[in-house]
């Protein structure tokens, strides 16, 4: 009789951190740790092939509940062998519970914001009247399709059938995820309900999975204390951390770093929908072993790519560049220090000019740059933490 493999194994703990490395096992394959999770909302990373997945060295890529039950529907997917085999890409993959479209649908839409409370001007936003566009219960969630209006109901169950159907190695309770703006009050009352459904969603997923649950309570310590503390103690394989994490980087960095102390080192722990390279640094420092986020790709789309420190990429310039508005030398790539295809094989001259030719290889090619530039940068600390190199590293990627 073979023996079940262990979940999660923890095979070093960084000296002068909480940084660690370790390995998932799932039914796809081992995913060393840490590692970034490639988002591919609609069973696909924009604008690339599953081969070109592969050749990015993503180890998981992300998709979005919400999404594929709108279309094709999970029925479909399951009919045709899980998320897998329906990508024909032989990698593990997570499914989210469908609780972020609460927030991002309905009051983070109301609110213009994400995770963190500020416009892109960098002005802060004052708490509004909360007109949520959806409809949040005990029993679930109602939904409105941004297809076609038509409305749709998640519950804990509900949710859970679905990841069941779209046969992803690693699902998500489900829970709500409040706007940073949501006073204490509110954020107390969500937190509660989303730890009941936690216990609905342990009642009621498919076994075979290997399911989170997510910490809430928003921008409250003592909120998050008592969500870690609750969500910790029950039968989850891992925990993540959801929900609004401050109004800035600092004081996301201390809600992380404050629920981390207060959960046990046996789970393995994933960040939800943050990703940026000094947020990987400042999570993986501070015990985080996953991260996702649309980050990487979304930038591509908007002209940006992502450069090494021997680019002269640092702190100040976010690493990366905007390919229209940098003077280029003709041969060079978008990285002289990038091992991966495109920068191998084509000149940033040549992909410039897709872009401002409104052609789409250019989108394809930056985004295939910085999805290897993001897995290359996990790589880097994961070997740095083997080699207790993690400071080291990460003061050398930050220009200090």
């Amino acid at each position: 009789m073979l023996m079940k493999k262990k979940f999660f194994t923890v095979l070093k703990n960084d000296k002068k951190t909480i940084a660690r490395i370790g390995k998932l096992s799932t039914d796809h394959g081992d995913i060393d740790t840490p590692f970034f999770s490639v988002v591919g909302t609609s069973a696909t990373v924009r604008t690339l092939s599953s081969e070109e997945i592969l050749e990015t060295d993503t180890q998981l890529v992300l998709a979005n509940t919400y999404h594929l039950h709108l279309r094709p529907n999970e029925k479909v997917i399951k009919k045709l062998g899980g998320l897998s085999k329906f990508m024909n890409l032989n990698l593990p993959t997570m499914t989210d519970s469908g609780g972020f479209q609460a927030m991002s649908l309905g009051a983070g839409r109301e609110h213009g914001i994400g995770k963190i409370g500020f416009f892109p001007n960098g002005k802060k936003l004052e708490n509004t009247e909360d007109r949520s566009l959806v409809n949040i219960t005990e029993s679930g969630i109602e939904f409105r399709s941004h297809h076609d209006g038509s409305r749709h109901f998640f519950s804990p169950e509900i949710s859970m059938q679905i990841q069941s159907d779209l046969g992803a190695d690693i699902i998500f309770a489900f829970d709500e995820c409040t706007s940073p703006l949501h006073n204490f009050e509110y954020t107390k009352k969500s937190m509660e309900r989303t730890h009941r459904w936690a216990v609905r969603s342990l009642e009621s997923y498919n076994k075979k999975q290997k399911i989170y649950g997510i910490i809430q309570g928003g921008v409250f310590k003592d909120l998050r204390l008592i969500s870690a503390k609750f969500i910790d103690k029950l039968n989850f394989d891992g925990i993540a951390i959801g929900g609004a994490l401050g109004d800035t980087k600092d004081s996301k960095n201390e809600i992380t770093e404050y629920i981390v102390s207060n959960l046990s080192n046996k789970k393995p722990r994933h960040m939800l929908g943050i990703g940026d390279v000094d947020d990987i640094f400042e999570a993986v420092e501070r015990g985080i072993d996953s991260l996702d986020c649309v980050w990487f790709t979304r930038l591509a789309r908007r002209n940006m790519y992502f450069i090494y420190p021997e680019d002269g990429g640092n702190k100040i310039n976010r690493w990366r560049k905007n390919i229209r508005s940098v003077k280029l030398i003709l041969e060079n790539p978008l990285s002289e220090y990038c091992k991966c295809n495109i920068c191998s094989n084509y000149s940033a001259t040549y992909i410039k000019h897709l872009v401002v030719a409104n052609e789409m290889l250019g989108m394809r090619l930056i985004t295939y740059h910085n999805i290897f530039f993001v897995n290359n940068l996990m790589k880097q600390i994961r070997e740095s933490i083997q080699n207790s190199k993690f400071l080291e590293l990460k003061s050398y990627w930050y220009g200090k």
